[in-house]
């Protein structure tokens, strides 16, 4: 089993520790990256002899479930595609979006619409991009893929290798639970995953 697990933490988790000790610490722990770093640190990071397992994107609360997000939410994702690919880096992670009145059909239409516009792009330069399940019940209210079935949809209507989704442990497991279950059935849509307790994270 060893080495089959490529385990990083979340830069946020951390913010108040300095980039270049977190990253030395982490090395030292024997980590292969670190998720949602922003550009500025990725030369140390780099530097380091880590990668940035998930690279950030857009808006959390203002994602693809809207028309009017489109122009800007596909431009940020596009930035960030390129320069992902570029840094040799795997997965840009994506958001739904809140849901701000937004049906469930609608707002997987638009998802769909909006992931297909960068699928392509993500296709060649060997990127994945992730949609992230989130809860919508503490953390994130109102925010509209905080279901398996309902971002798996998602994917699948997309219909790239490319576009997965960010399975969040902590979050589902509040909103659905029965989580090694619903990863067993949908690991082939599944592309990175984020862990935390609950409660307690």
């Amino acid at each position: 089993m060893s080495g089959q697990i490529k385990q990083s933490v979340s830069r946020w988790c951390f913010n108040k520790v300095p980039a270049p000790e977190f990253y030395r610490a982490c090395k030292e722990m024997g980590l292969y990256g670190i998720d949602l770093v922003k550009p500025d640190e990725w030369p140390l990071l780099q530097e380091a002899g880590l990668i940035c397992t998930c690279t950030p994107s857009h808006s959390l609360p203002v994602g693809l479930n809207a028309l009017e997000n489109h122009e800007l939410c596909i431009a940020q994702i596009t930035e960030a595609i390129e320069a992902t690919s570029a840094a040799g880096f795997p997965n840009v992670v994506c958001f739904s979006g809140n849901r701000n009145g937004i049906s469930e059909e609608e707002g997987a239409a638009n998802c769909v619409e909006g992931l297909k516009k960068v699928a392509g792009l993500a296709e060649a330069k060997n990127v994945t991009l992730v949609v992230e399940l989130l809860n919508s019940k503490v953390n994130h209210k109102d925010y509209q893929a905080d279901r398996t079935s309902w971002t798996v949809d998602v994917c699948k209507r997309v219909g790239s290798p490319s576009v997965k989704v960010l399975y969040d442990i902590y979050h589902m497991q509040i909103m659905e639970g029965d989580l090694v279950r619903t990863i067993q059935e949908n690991i082939d849509y599944i592309g990175h995953f984020h862990t935390g307790g609950n409660p307690g994270r």
